[in-house]
C-alpha cells in the first residue's frame, strides 16, 4: 500500500503540492490526472524519495519516504517519461542489465528479466544495438524496461507513454495491466484521459497542487452528473 499524509512541497514562492492525502491499495493502478503544473510529477518525485517534502510524509509498502528512504528505493521502479537518461555508448541490453546490477540481482536473473522485458516491449532485435542509435520510441521503451528490471512491488510512472507511437503505447498498456495481474501496485501520472480510462482502477484529479476529488471513473461521472471523465475534469478544474 502507498499512503500520502498531508504531503506538501514548496519551491520558494510556489506551492507545487498542497498537503495531499491519499491511499493506494495493494494491486491497484492509481492515476494522477492533471494538466501541466498540477503537481503530478512533484508528487511522484517525493514518493520516489527524489525530493524531500516541505511538510507531511508518505509511506510506500510500510516504509516512510523520509526515515526509510533506502528501503523505499529498494522496493520501487521509477520512470519519468520526459527523462530517458540512457547511456548512449552502452547497448540496450547493457543499459537494462546495469540497473539490475544496481538493484543487487544476480547475472542469471538479470538475463532472464532482460529477455522477458525485451519481448514485452518489442526490443528483442535491438538488444545489442547502442542506445545512442535507437529511435526516440525505443529509447523510451528501454528506459521503461530498465526501471522495472528488478521486478519491484511498487511502480511509479510519470507519463509512461510520452514519445511513443500508438503501437508502442499499446505495448506499455498491456505490460502495465500484466503488472497489476501480478499483484504490483502502480501509480501513474497522465494528462491523457483515454490512457487513464484504459488503465486506472481509481483516479485523483489534481489542480494547482490540490486534490479536487478521488474515485473510480464511474463514481466520478455519476457524482458530477457528467457523460465522461473529460467533463468531470473540466467541471472540477475550470475556474478553480
Amino acid at each position: 500500500m502507498i499512503e500520502t499524509i498531508n504531503l506538501a512541497k514548496q519551491f520558494k514562492d510556489v506551492a507545487a503540492v498542497k498537503g495531499i492525502s491519499l491511499t493506494v491499495q495493494k494491486g491497484e493502478i492509481f492515476g494522477l490526472l492533471g494538466e501541466n503544473g498540477a503537481g503530478k510529477t512533484t508528487t511522484l518525485r517525493m514518493l520516489a524519495t527524489m525530493l524531500m517534502p516541505t511538510s507531511g510524509t508518505a509511506r510506500v509498502g510500510g516504509f516512510d519516504i523520509i526515515d526509510d528512504s533506502e528501503k523505499v528505493r529498494a522496493n520501487i521502479g521509477v520512470l519519468f517519461g520526459s527523462e530517458v537518461g540512457l547511456y548512449d555508448r552502452l547497448t540496450t541490453r547493457e543499459n537494462i542489465a546495469y540497473f539490475g546490477q544496481l538493484n543487487g540481482m544476480d547475472k542469471s536473473s538479470i538475463n532472464q528479466s532482460v529477455e522477458m522485458l525485451a519481448d514485452a516491449f518489442g526490443l528483442s532485435e535491438y538488444l545489442d544495438r547502442k542506445a545512442g542509435k535507437l529511435s526516440k520510441g525505443n529509447k523510451q521503451k528501454t528506459a521503461f524496461a530498465r526501471s522495472v528490471v528488478h521486478n519491484p512491488d511498487y511502480m511509479l510512472f510519470d507519463e509512461p507513454t510520452s514519445g511513443l507511437d500508438v503501437t508502442a503505447s499499446k505495448e506499455v498498456h498491456v505490460f502495465i495491466k500484466q503488472c497489476k495481474e501480478d499483484g504490483k501496485t502502480i501509480v501513474l501520472s497522465s494528462h491523457h484521459m483515454d490512457e487513464v480510462e484504459k488503465l486506472c482502477d481509481r483516479v485523483a484529479i489534481l489542480h494547482r497542487g490540490e486534490i479536487m476529488d478521488i474515485g473510480t471513473i464511474p463514481e466520478l461521472i455519476q457524482k458530477y452528473n457528467c457523460d465522461d471523465l473529460e467533463q468531470v475534469f473540466e467541471k472540477l478544474t475550470k475556474g478553480a
